[in-house]
């Protein structure tokens, strides 16, 4: 539904670009949300982009824009904006979304919004820029509500009247001690019914799930998503309350953490490359392909090793197809299961032994029935017992073994400390490939006597 909508926006915009019906275009860009205009901006040409942005009056609707822009089309918008007019959106934005795109920006250019823009901004950002950008650190909001565990519940619901109207989550108040160390959390609903003079300490919550500065992201992402809480807080290596990562933060980091994940699985590099150029399409995906190619040369070899058994039973030559796909099937949808279960933080690499014997267990029963059923294929065709046996036998071979490698590889590469949705796809595709060719020659080499 949502598709079919965006693609109904995108042609009336571009419909109307065309026609310059100024007036209609105005009406529907400050009517459209931010999010669905950053769907349409990739389609069009910089110089359409521009006119649109131009007609943004709201400046907190460009900050969004700002934000659900894609890397390449956000940076190529910019260099068409002055650089005070970017200054001014970016100071409605949040701390930690203006600093990941900062973050994300040439240094020259990225040292000349720094300069321009408030000071207390500016030295806020600074400080978020010095974590890491996949670091608890580099995605928290420096601005929450901290009160000291001595005020009372009424000093309190003052205290966010007064100073606290513009925090992005005020769903949970922190609270600290003199030495701004993190030492409960209360509620808003428990805080509007206490009583107005029972201190805060008598009635927060001790037992608090934080995050450290240097936390990677997909960490944070999963303890909010285990607890159902709305924001985390994160705090230095002193126990001091920095900032804290709320939710639509962390529903962005599963998102880009899975497409991420996927890409790679797929051998087509760790970015969304849909808008990027041809060239810089063809160098991402290059080296990943070169593991492909690379086996496909080794089985190559392996099947010209067996050129004598194909000389005198060339039907073997038409059950490699086979015998190769389900190989690589059993073994891609292993190694999705057990890198998606390190991924969600369900399986992990203590589970090594139960999860490859039952990934094992799984691919020699699917052997089998299949190897019965392409066995008796084999043999209705060709009336040789021989020649279905091998088939058969060298497709339990091929499943089994890919089951094997599928599931154990991720395991080992997490081991190492290597990310598996970046090796594990060319890899284990590969691997699975040679072992079967080899395989299946080999017996059919034995049974059939050659």
């Amino acid at each position: 539904m949502s598709r079919d909508r965006h693609k109904v926006l995108i042609e009336s915009i571009r419909r109307l670009v065309r026609r310059n019906a100024v007036n209609h275009l105005r009406k529907i860009v400050n009517k459209t949300h931010a999010a669905d205009l950053s769907v349409v901006f990739p389609s069009l040409p910089v110089s359409n982009q521009l006119k649109l942005f131009d007609m943004i009056k709201d400046t907190q609707k460009k900050g969004v824009l700002f934000s659900e822009l894609d890397e390449d089309t956000f940076f190529t918008l910019i260099e068409g904006i002055q650089l005070e007019e970017i200054v001014e959106v970016l100071d409605q934005m949040a701390q930690d979304d203006v600093a990941d795109l900062i973050g994300r920006m040439p240094e020259e250019k990225a040292n000349a919004i720094l300069e321009k823009m408030k000071k207390e901004g500016s030295e806020q950002i600074e400080g978020l820029l010095r974590y890491g950008d996949d670091t608890a650190g580099g995605i928290m909001v420096p601005d929450y509500i901290a009160l000291l565990e001595d005020m009372t519940a009424g000093e309190a619901i003052e205290s966010l009247q007064k100073e606290h109207m513009d925090v992005e989550m005020p769903f949970y108040i922190y609270v600290v001690n003199e030495y701004k160390k993190l030492v409960g959390v209360i509620s808003l609903r428990q805080l509007v019914v206490e009583s107005p003079d029972t201190p805060l300490r008598n009635f927060m919550t001790t037992d608090i799930f934080s995050v450290t500065t240097d936390m990677d992201q997909e960490e944070v992402a999963r303890i909010v998503a285990r607890y159902d809480i709305l924001a985390v807080p994160v705090v230095d290596s002193m126990s001091k309350l920095v900032g804290i990562v709320t939710v639509d933060d962390v529903i962005d980091i599963i998102r880009e953490e899975a497409t991420e994940d996927m890409l790679r699985m797929a051998g087509a590099g760790g970015e969304f490359i849909e808008t990027k150029s041809v060239l810089k399409s063809t160098r991402i995906r290059l080296p990943w392909l070169f593991a492909s190619a690379l086996g496909g040369v080794i089985a190559f070899m392996i099947i010209g090793h067996f050129e004598e058994s194909l000389k005198q039973f060339t039907v073997l030559a038409a059950f490699i197809p086979v015998i190769m796909g389900m190989g690589g099937n059993i073994g891609t949808q292993s190694s999705t299961i057990v890198v998606r279960g390190l991924a969600t933080g369900v399986l992990n690499v203590r589970d090594m032994g139960s999860v490859v014997l039952k990934e094992l267990s799984i691919g020699l029963i699917l052997g089998l029935v299949y190897a019965v059923f392409i066995g008796m294929v084999a043999q209705l065709r060709f009336s040789t017992w021989a020649i279905a046996v091998s088939v058969g036998l060298g497709l339990i071979c091929s499943m089994t073994i890919a089951a094997l490698v599928g599931s154990l590889v991720p395991m080992l590469f997490v081991r190492i400390h290597i990310d598996p949705a970046v090796a594990t796809g060319p890899f284990v595709t590969t691997s699975i490939d040679i072992i079967s060719v080899f395989c299946y020659f080999q017996i059919a080499t034995t049974l059939l006597g050659i």
